[in-house]
């Protein structure tokens, strides 16, 4: 008998998390929705031509490739010589991967539809990626994302409403104590040249995304180990040890990176997006301007944001940021775009840890309707389809069983309301309601019942 098992990475999910995380979907997708996004969904797996190159060398390697149908090793002559160079025999052999984030498969959408695309096209999505990584806590092999995008224009108020839209996303979710970061790949970009390496930003950027995981030290000897230079290195750490308010690191900015013409571009983003947060709500205590920040994915070239939870250390639960000519590779150059992304696995682990989930977010079931007596059980149906007509979750016990088993039926499924009909109420013709967080109970009508469901159901 084989023992049954899931790959590494991957995740089962009972009907009281999969109705927590309907709740994030739901709150999410309300959010998006609100700010004027459409719904979009991309096939499960693209063709590696559109997967491979958007995402780093990095990200390249964490690629799924689906082998081919039928005989997969079809096109591979002289085996075994190529067996001694993966990539050319997983050219031969795989054509198609699963799709590592939404941002490209949304890309290569626009292109090829662009002729029926209203621009500015603003759309949300929100659907399972794949990628080869290790698995450890809050990093998963399959694991969704919610996008919200909008391309077709450059303007930087799109760029406000995504910082305004994560907050109300995270209002709804009760998730209050996080931090937005934000910056700008220009200013990155001007760093660099200051520091004397303008010609290798992208690998700088590589090493810059990953001082959460590894500290300035390891920073420094992930650049010694591609060849920086000392001055290079001493220059930067100068550079990004500064602290100080919004406002502060700007004006440390803007005489660092005066004589940079590109880096002055990105203080400006920087300045503007801020002042169209000012006009829209105020100054927002949550957005904090980060010039460290990085993000690793190579398609961003202006604002950039990540999102972190303040009092869990679980790393990122949301970015995304600016690509100015992300669909330029499949042939639609000069379009520009900006997104942020969700990430659900991480929220949910968030609001889990922090008890942010209330009781009636753990079950689809409002009423249960008890079957402990045979005569009652017509009455019961009959009360079943006027209560489900008025809109109400409801269920009746199937089998006719001890009252006692019922009750901890309801209790397990975490039902708030159970409805007993037996001999007494028969007679009366009405039900009793029984609350059961309380234990208080009441007989009602069936009129005043669905009055009282439907009023808390508001």
């Amino acid at each position: 008998m084989i023992k049954p098992s899931i790959p590494r990475g991957m995740r089962d999910f009972s009907p009281e998390v999969t109705v927590k995380r309907n709740f994030i979907f739901r709150s999410i997708r309300e959010t998006f929705e609100k700010f004027g996004f459409l719904p979009l969904e991309t096939p499960s797996m693209e063709n590696l031509s559109v997967l491979t190159g958007k995402y780093g060398d990095e990200g390249d390697k964490l690629l799924f490739k689906v082998l081919n149908s039928g005989d997969f090793l079809l096109k591979v002559e002289e085996k075994e010589q190529l067996l001694s160079d993966s990539n050319l025999l997983s050219s031969k052999i795989s054509e198609k991967g699963l799709r590592y984030d939404l941002t490209v498969p949304f890309a290569r959408y626009v292109v090829m539809n662009r002729n029926e695309i209203a621009f500015p096209f603003k759309r949300y999505q929100i659907q399972p990626v794949w990628r080869a990584d290790r698995p450890q806590k809050g990093r998963y092999r399959e694991f969704y994302q919610c996008d919200a995008d909008v391309i077709g224009t450059a303007s930087l108020i799109c760029e406000a409403e995504i910082a305004l839209m994560v907050h109300e996303a995270f209002s709804k979710l009760g998730l209050r104590d996080y931090v937005l970061k934000f910056n700008s790949r220009k200013i990155l970009e001007g760093i660099a040249e200051v520091a004397g390496e303008s010609e290798r930003s992208e690998t700088f950027f590589v090493a810059l995304d990953k001082l959460d995981k590894i500290g300035l030290d390891g920073v420094k000897q992930e650049l010694y180990k591609r060849d920086f230079s000392d001055d290079f290195i001493q220059n930067l750490v100068e550079i990004i040890s500064f602290t100080g308010s919004n406002k502060a690191k700007i004006e440390f900015l803007k005489k660092t990176l005066k004589n940079s013409p590109v880096g002055t571009i990105g203080i400006e983003e920087v300045e503007k997006v801020l002042l169209y947060i000012n006009s829209f709500v105020g100054e927002m205590s949550e957005i904090e301007f980060d010039f460290n920040l990085a993000r690793g994915l190579s398609y961003y070239t202006g604002i950039i944001f990540e999102a972190r939870a303040t009092n869990v250390k679980i790393g990122s639960i949301g970015g995304g940021g600016r690509y100015d000519n992300l669909t330029g590779v499949f042939g639609m150059p000069d379009v520009s775009g900006v997104g942020f992304s969700f990430g659900i696995d991480r929220i949910y682990d968030v609001m889990d840890e922090l008890q942010l989930f209330e009781s009636q977010e753990v079950s689809t079931t409002k009423i249960l309707i008890t079957n402990f007596e045979e005569n009652a059980e017509k009455f019961a149906l009959r009360m079943l389809s006027k209560i489900r007509a008025a809109g109400i979750n409801a269920e009746i016990y199937p089998d006719t069983v001890k009252l006692k088993k019922q009750l901890n039926y309801a209790n397990k499924k975490n039902i708030p309301y159970v409805l007993i009909i037996g001999p007494d109420e028969l007679k009366k013709a009405v039900c009793t309601l029984k609350i059961m967080v309380t234990g208080d109970q009441a007989e009602l009508s069936i009129e005043e019942l669905i009055k009282k469901l439907v009023a808390e159901k508001k």
